[in-house]
């Protein structure tokens, strides 16, 4: 279960804007909005302390008590939305926001794969493959699993599984589709060559008379080459006779 709270302690912010977005950011600080009940607040946190927050065990389904210029009063919130810089990685932008810790919600949970390196269709040459990687739970923000995990060790050669086929912690309501295809293995790839074109089998042809052409004429000069040898010896015995 997801289960875990965090504290964050954040600033809020006064100044808005890209450039002053810019400005936090030169100096390791991630801007942010936090969303609840009311107006929505502009917020910063330190990279370090935001880190801290989003790598404990819970990862990014972590429950954040956020707490805003020290003051004391926490708010709980779940990390709704990030923006992750292109080129460096690291975080540019978050968006929290306000749960009630009694009222459901929905979050993307990832789904792993376990045993397909034992799986028949697997060991048999056949490639598994994972087209979707997360789901959409409803929960409780305390209940939200972390990942969920889908058992692979028995499929065949061109066999498929689904969504149905996931198990949830109880108190977690899969949304998606039931049908939707979550793992399949699928028959290796067999490389067939392709039939030669009539121009190059024209080729192959012209080559093979040329090679074939060119072994006769050798023959022939060997030949030739030995017939004066036998006349010379003709004509010695001759003489001697």
């Amino acid at each position: 279960m997801a289960g875990e709270r965090t504290k964050l302690v954040v600033t809020q912010r006064e100044k808005r804007g890209s450039a002053e977005s810019r400005r936090l950011r030169k100096e390791g600080i991630v801007p942010g909005v936090l969303y609840g009940n009311g107006e929505p607040v502009a917020i910063s946190i330190t990279e370090r302390e935001l880190r801290r927050a989003l790598t404990g065990a819970s990862g990014l389904h972590s429950i954040l008590d956020v707490e805003i210029d020290g003051k004391g009063e926490t708010h709980a919130s779940i990390l709704k939305e990030y923006q992750v810089d292109p080129v460096r990685g690291g975080v540019t932008h978050v968006d929290l926001h306000e749960v009630r810790l009694d009222r459901t919600i929905q979050a993307s949970v990832s789904v792993d794969l376990i045993g397909g390196d034992d799986a028949p269709g697997v060991r048999e040459g056949g490639v598994l493959s994972q087209p979707l990687r997360e789901v959409t739970v409803e929960a409780l923000p305390l209940e939200i699993p972390e990942h969920l995990e889908l058992d692979v060790s028995g499929m065949e050669i061109g066999g498929t599984l689904r969504i149905s086929d996931l198990s949830t912690p109880e108190g977690s309501t899969l949304l998606d589709d039931p049908e939707m295809v979550v793992a399949t293995v699928t028959a290796p790839t067999k490389v067939v060559e392709p039939e030669p074109t009539e121009e190059e089998l024209a080729a192959m042809e012209a080559e093979g008379e040329g090679v074939e052409g060119e072994e006769g004429a050798e023959g022939e000069a060997a030949e030739g080459a030995a017939e004066p040898e036998a006349d010379a010896s003709g004509g010695e015995d001759t003489a001697e006779g």
